[in-house]
Order: C-alpha cells, then structure tokens, then sequence
C-alpha cells in the first residue's frame, strides 16, 4: 500500500534516536535516496509479502500483528517517534528470505520515514560495514547455534526414547527366552512319559480317550477364564484335594498349572474315568506336561505378539515408511508417542486418554507432530516428578470449529505467571543445568505455528497446566522450513 508522499526534511528525521549521529551530509542522502510517506488508517504492508521497504515512524500510531493459525494476533501497538519496522534485513541480501515476517497497520493518519530496501541495504554496508560484519555473524551464528542445539535436543529425545524401547522390548524378550527353554524341557519330559505309557498295559481305547483328553485339555487352555484371587485360591484347594485323595504325587505343585489352564474337578473326573486307578498318576503327570507345554506357548505368543506391537508403535513414532507430508490420523501418533515413552512416563504417573475418535485425518507432517508430542509429554512428566512423582497425564482430541484441538493436562505445580510468556524462547528452560536445552517448546512452537499454521497455548495453574495444540482440518501443504519465532524492534 502507498502512502502520500511529502516533502522530507533532514532536520526531522535527524532528530530521531536512529538518525542522531549521522552527518548532514549523511541526512541529505537519506532524504534524497528515501520519502516521507503519510498513511490513513488501515494496512502498510502484510504478512509474507516480499519486503521492499525500512519503515520509520515520524508520527502516528503502529500496530504490528501476526498471523497464528487463521488469526492476526497483535504482537505491538506504540506511538513512539523514531521506532522501524519492515525490512530489517535487508543488508543480509539473499542469503536470506526478504519477506515482511508481520503485518503493519495504522490507526490513525500516520507519517513515516520509507527507505527502500536496495537503499537501505547499501547504505548500511557503505556507512557501517563493521556493524554488517558483526550482525551477520551474530545472525548466522545464532542460526547455526539453533540448528546444532537443535540437533542435540532431538539426540537427547531419540536416546531417551531408545532407552525406554530398550526397556520395553527387554520384558517380553526375557519372557519368551524363558518360556522357550523351559518348553524344551517341558517337551522332553512329555515324550519320556509317553514313552512310559506307551510301554504300559494302557489297552488301544484306553490310549484313544487320553488322546481325546489330551486334545480338549488343550481347547480349555485356550478358552482358560480370567478369575479372581479368591476364586483361583478356591479352587486350587479344591483340585490339590482331588488329587491328594487319589494318590496323585505333589498335588499341590500340579493344582495351579490346571488352575490356570481354567480345569476343574469334572475334567479331573473324566480323566479318571478313562483310565484304571493305577495308571492315573502317570495320566495325569502326562496332561500336565500338556497343560504346562500350551501355557508355554501363550506365553511365548504373548511375548512375541508385544515384541510386534513394540517394533509398529516405534515404525509409527519413526514414520520411516510414510511420506513426510500425508493425512494423518492423530490418534496413531500420538498412541505410538505414549508408548515409545511408557518407560519415561512409569508406573506412578496415570495417562487418562480422552480421545474423540470422530474427529477426522488432518494434513500434516507425522514425524514433526510426534517430535511435539515428545516434547509437550516429557514436559509434563518433568513437572510431575518435580511435585513428587504421582500424578495424571491427560491427552485429550477434539474439534474446535475448523480446528483439530490435542491437549495435554498434567497435575504439576504449574507454570509460574512471570516465565509463562517466555517459555517458548530459544534456550529458555526451568530445568537443572545439564537436563534440558530450552529447545524443547520453541521446535514445538515452530513445527505447529510456522510449519502447519496452526496455534500452540499454554493455561497454567497449580496443579492443572495445559498445553493445547490447535491444527487446520484442511490446509494447503505447509512451509517446508520453519523459522524461529521473532519480534520486530517496533
């Protein structure tokens, strides 16, 4: 938007804090290189458009906004003479993106100083070109800090999230390990008695019923109900009973194998009645070694079943097979995130999940999105270890309007009200030396602001602190390369 254009003294923009020390020389230039340029109310300049040129207030009032999500959130309002806005960086040239990273407005009739951005470019390095030196440094420099800080925030994450898979997948290994050596044994046992009964006076239809047994032994282990403590001990007393009065060697060792695999004493009385008194303590050491060898093997299943689950949560977390920009279904990341993380989080912390499965898939990058859900989950666990260790979890989804909205509520002390508004700055943490980076939110803030258009927020209080991540249903395909959060000096 252009302004009227009117006469530019060098005595007026002398006068300005920015100006003071320049020779009038140097001022004549200036107003001959630039204009002074007067506004009605309404925009300057928007958003993302490419910045052509250095703005200085003379007089008037500014207001500079950002664009969060589908909304323009004011970031500065002032009146004071001599503040600029517009193309800072001009003086980068193209090293960088020359775009206007706000939007400016004014609210009343508003006069400012207007250099265009080659001008200012050049007179800058003519006029200072130490300052250009030392500001690039301190621009690149910071840059490259960021990405290397940021490199080892994501290291720390990735060898936290190891660890716990580690854990994870070390339980049932060590299970099915286990239950495969003692099947082995369990196995050689079952044919040294079949062996045995096979050399008895066992006749043909006797050894046909105990191989019928033998057979719907196995479907009652499959179909074992779960019961109560009272209600296995019960029946263990009763089984250990059966097996006493019939002369059954360590009965009390046997009771709990056919307690678990769900049998009971009419299955005991069956297997009685299909063979003689004397040959039923070899029958039954014989289902025993059966009952033991199924129950063996759900073990052995269930462990390698949870071995499977482990490796697709962490292929999930990984997205290693999935393009990095798809319609994902938030609720696979972030069920793959808590479980990459149930070592971290521990037995004394609850994870309540208040999903709304209705909500539909949204545009998004998955991998980033787990990178944030990372970050905001091991916040969370933080602050509850830090108020003793006990406490909630709560990830909630639901839709807000044209919004995806993901919440996670933990029951810490909270976020004291003088470091709220800077919780998401580069390098700014709470945590001991050595334990965090102060990286955590501001990747979060840039993958979910910059990266998918999207809004993240912060409601805090002792014991209820919610970090709420606001995501477009529909959007075009976000920016590629986030940048860090920034403030003009308006």
């Amino acid at each position: 938007m252009s302004g009227q254009l009117m006469p530019c003294s060098p005595q007026e923009i002398g006068a300005l804090f920015l100006f003071e020390k320049l020779s009038p020389e140097q001022l004549g230039r200036l107003c001959s290189e630039g204009r002074i340029e007067k506004f009605e109310p309404g925009p300057v300049y928007t958003e993302g458009e490419h910045a052509t040129c250095f703005y200085v207030l003379l007089e008037g009032t500014v207001v500079l906004s950002r664009r969060v999500g589908r909304d323009d959130v004011e970031v500065s309002r002032t009146s004071q003479r001599g503040v600029y806005a517009g193309s800072m960086q001009a003086y980068l040239g193209d090293r960088v993106p020359q775009m206007y990273n706000n939007s400016m407005r004014v609210t009343e009739p508003t006069r400012f100083f207007v250099l265009p951005a080659d001008t200012f470019a050049n007179i800058m390095r003519e006029w200072f070109p130490m300052a250009v030196h030392l500001l690039e440094g301190l621009f690149f420099g910071a840059k490259s800090t960021q990405r290397a800080i940021g490199q080892r925030e994501r290291l720390l994450a990735l060898g936290s999230l190891s660890a716990g898979l580690t854990h994870e997948l070390n339980n049932p290994a060590a299970a099915a390990v286990r239950a495969t050596a003692t099947l082995r044994e369990r196995v050689g046992k079952m044919r040294h008695k079949l062996r045995v009964i096979s050399a008895g006076s066992f006749s043909p239809e006797t050894l046909a019923n105990l191989i019928d047994i033998q057979e719907r032994t196995a479907e009652l282990v499959a179909k074992a109900p779960a019961l109560s403590p009272l209600e296995a001990s019960d029946r263990e007393d009763a089984l250990t009973g059966w097996l006493d009065d019939h002369d059954i060697p360590e009965g009390w060792r046997i009771a709990p194998t056919f307690v678990q695999a769900g049998l009971d004493i009419d299955w005991l009385d069956q297997v009685a009645a299909a063979v003689d008194e004397e040959l039923l303590p070899s029958a039954i050491g014989w289902l025993n070694y059966t009952v033991e060898t199924e129950l063996l093997m759900d073990e052995i299943d269930d462990s390698t079943t949870r071995i499977s689950h482990l490796v697709d949560a962490a292929k999930q977390y990984s997205q290693l097979d999935r393009a990095p920009f798809q319609n994902a279904d938030v609720h696979e990341l972030l069920d793959s995130t808590l479980l990459m993380l149930s070592g971290k989080i521990g037995q004394r912390i609850k994870v309540v999940k208040e999903y709304d499965r209705t909500v539909p898939k949204i545009p998004a990058y998955p991998a980033e999105l787990n990178q944030v859900w990372t970050n905001l989950v091991d916040n969370a666990v933080q602050a509850i270890n830090s108020a003793g260790g006990e406490g909630t979890l709560t990830v909630r989804t639901a839709l807000d309007h044209d919004r995806l909205l993901v919440e996670f509520r933990d029951t810490g002390p909270g976020i004291p009200k003088e470091i709220r508004g800077r919780i998401f700055d580069p390098f700014f943490t709470t945590k001991p030396v050595g334990e965090g980076t102060g990286l955590g939110l501001d990747i979060s803030w840039r993958i979910v602001v910059n990266k998918h258009h999207g809004t993240l927020q912060v409601e805090s209080e002792p014991g209820d602190t919610r970090f709420q991540v606001l995501l477009p249903l529909t959007a075009a395909e976000p920016d590629t390369e986030p940048d860090a959060p920034s403030e003009e000096p308006v």
